[in-house]
């Protein structure tokens, strides 16, 4: 793996939850299909994700794992926008879902979904990528909606923030 969360501005604590932090701004970087990046008013993170971009990936999505590295996540490609809704069954673990449109903006976040509860949870309109990352990890960091999101997913003409050109 190696991929950690990077959280660039400047927090008093020296440590936090594990992650490395620096200060800086956020800047487009080289994407790689196994990292998502977020960034917004309040830093920047990167995880080290696995994408679930077919039906049967997108079906088993999380289930049945009792753990996940604090720097880790999946992202769910659809091929269009579309209103989607995702539940916790055989979750074992609490998430948060992300929300985001075809051009990396965050729409929705759904913290600390609870493990097993098949209620649906609503993502809204326009989604076209849902990120699941650890329950609190969204409030931890500060990720809002109005967020940006980077990753080769997303159709580079139309990205808030595309990758840099190799």
């Amino acid at each position: 793996m190696g991929f950690g969360i990077k959280i660039t501005r400047h927090l008093a604590s020296g440590a936090l939850f594990g992650i490395a932090l620096a200060s800086g701004t956020a800047h487009a970087s080289s994407c790689d299909r196994s990292v998502v990046a977020l960034r917004g008013d309040w830093g920047q993170a990167n995880f080290s994700i696995e994408v679930a971009d077919d039906p049967g990936e997108r079906a088993q999505g999380l289930m049945n794992r009792d753990q996940m590295a604090r720097n880790a996540g999946m992202l769910f490609i659809y091929d269009q926008p579309q209103v989607v809704a995702f539940w916790m069954r055989n979750t074992l673990i609490p998430l948060d879902m992300i929300f985001v449109d075809q051009a990396g903006l965050v729409l929705a976040i759904h913290e600390n979904a609870i493990p097993l509860d098949e209620t649906p949870i609503p993502g809204g309109q326009g989604v076209q990528f849902v990120l699941e990352v650890n329950g609190g990890i969204a409030a931890l960091f500060g990720i809002s909606v109005g967020s940006q999101v980077q990753h080769p997913g997303i159709d580079q003409n139309l990205a808030l923030w595309a990758c840099e050109s190799q």
